[in-house]
């Protein structure tokens, strides 16, 4: 019976499932969007009950548009937007208040305070991650200091807490496992990751009780099965979920970046550039961050990470707040309409910007400006914006790992804009290779979940299965791609620093 591997990729945006076979190929899909929420400036939020009520759709509907005996799903693989914080009753699975978004900027005066108080060398020693509002721990802060009854009920035992990962496993297994895989725990500021668990100094400095915790888990080994009588997936009960992965971590592991020195870019709702830097944890002293890429087999494989907060949400918002364009795609057809951005530069700083800059207090600005700029040259600037912050990362990259990066892998909606992997192929000086399957981050996480259902035999079976699409070469004068990086660089320095720190 030819095995087939389901994956639920819960996004920022959206909830989906996608249903691959022993090939690697995608047999069905489904996918439902669910509503941001921006309570204030720098906030962002989501409905958690929304989240697993479009996944599991997503999920049925992806099974029952592949008409295929359930029975032949061998494997449930999840993968998920990370940092993203939810706190829920532990009876009930009632949430106590909406999910805090990774992008969310509401903690950034706490997490000055605790600069300020001297944890940001235990955190980096002990984590590989900066104290930032973007990680998960100041999430859990917050919920735990600012919704009434919450912390009495999290001492009590009643609570529990996790990434979405966790969230989508408990509602999974009705409410019978609470755990989180490595790379999941390692975005929480919360994790040791030379020990793999949680640290008990970190979770005190933050005043977080341990009981809420899930257990971390390896990426790759069943934790719980399908509950029986779940409405919409009664034909799936059984199906066991044994693979989990965070979104880019999955992604790298989609794109058959097993050896060290290999790296991937995933262009999604942010930027994340990750390296496989092997079994050693590598410190980072050009502002990125080292987590667990995955445990497989009791190996440990660390990946070294630049995060770009916004990325393809400035195409979003040329669509839906500037109403420049109605749809992506014509983003790239106007950018296309004219040569440059006639000295535009768009810094797309709309919720701080992320590494190399680490800025809690940037935000977006438009810069150079003149009579003749038009609609093209912005959206040709957005676009541009996007190539210049991965850029940032793969330089800060080269200047951290042990050997440079030679091919950029890349993924994610955005990666299907010639004219941008073009423009990053020029900044960057090296190859760009997109994939014929470019749905890596679904398929990482299948591929987690396939490995441990014995659906694959190990990760040179899976490196088989990898084909290029396009590999995009760089064509541009680089005279005149460092020109345009340089005038970059300036134009985040103008939007550095744009609220006041609260201290």
């Amino acid at each position: 019976m030819e095995p087939y591997v389901i994956a639920l990729d819960q996004g920022t945006t959206s909830s989906r499932a996608i249903l691959f076979d022993r090939a690697g190929n995608i047999v069905s899909r489904a996918q439902h969007p669910f509503h941001q929420i921006y309570p204030q400036p720098g906030w962002v939020e989501h409905d958690p009950l929304e989240i697993w009520a479009t996944e599991k759709r997503a999920l049925a509907e992806a099974v029952d548009t592949a008409h295929i005996d359930p029975k032949k799903i061998a494997a449930i693989g999840i993968t998920n937007q990370r940092e993203t914080t939810i706190l829920w009753d532990a009876r009930t699975g009632e949430p106590v208040h909406n999910a805090i978004v990774w992008q969310c900027r509401r903690t950034a005066a706490l997490c000055d305070r605790l600069k300020a108080e001297g944890l940001g060398q235990a955190v980096t020693e002990k984590t590989g991650l900066l104290i930032d509002a973007y990680f998960s721990g100041t999430k859990i802060r917050w919920l735990l200091d600012n919704i009434p009854g919450v912390r009495r009920r999290a001492e009590s035992g009643e609570l529990r807490a996790g990434t979405v990962d966790s969230w989508l496993i408990w509602n999974l297994t009705g409410g019978k496992v609470h755990v989180t895989d490595y790379s999941n725990a390692s975005r929480t500021m919360l994790f040791n990751i030379h020990t793999l668990r949680w640290d008990r100094e970190l979770c005190d400095a933050l005043d977080i009780p341990m009981s809420l915790l899930p257990t971390p888990c390896p990426n790759s080994q069943v934790y719980g099965t399908v509950a029986p009588g779940i409405p919409g997936l009664e034909a799936l009960a059984g199906i066991p979920i044994c693979g989990s992965a965070g979104d880019q971590p999955a992604a790298l592991f989609g794109q058959a970046c097993f050896q060290p020195g290999q790296a991937k870019n995933t262009y999604g709702t942010g930027c994340f550039t990750l390296m496989n830097v092997g079994g050693e944890p590598v410190r980072s002293s050009h502002g990125l961050v080292t987590s667990v890429g995955w445990c497989l087999e009791g190996r440990t494989t660390y990946a070294l990470e630049g995060s770009v907060f916004n990325a393809g949400s400035a195409i979003q918002w040329l669509r839906d707040e500037l109403g420049l364009i109605q749809s992506a795609p014509e983003c790239d057809r106007l950018a296309e309409s004219v040569p440059s951005s006639g000295g535009v530069i768009v810094v797309p700083a709309f919720t701080g910007l992320g590494a190399p800059y680490w800025d809690m207090y940037a935000r977006g600005a438009i810069l150079g400006l003149t009579r003749g700029s038009t609609k093209a040259h912005v959206a040709r600037a957005v676009l541009d914006s996007i190539a210049y912050q991965v850029t940032d990362l793969v330089r800060a990259m080269n200047e951290d790992a042990p050997c440079p990066i030679t091919t950029l892998r890349v993924d994610g909606g955005a990666s299907v804009s010639d004219i941008m992997m073009q423009t990053q192929a020029d900044l960057l000086r090296l190859p760009v290779d997109r994939p014929a399957q470019v749905e890596t981050t679904a398929f990482g996480a299948a591929a987690l979940a396939g490995l441990a259902a014995g659906v694959w035999s190990g990760t040179e079976e899976l490196e088989a299965l990898r084909r290029s699409q396009f590999v995009f070469r760089p064509q541009r004068d680089a005279a005149a791609c460092d020109a345009d990086y340089a005038q970059w660089r300036r134009a985040v320095s103008r939007a550095c620093g744009w609220i006041e720190n609260e201290l």
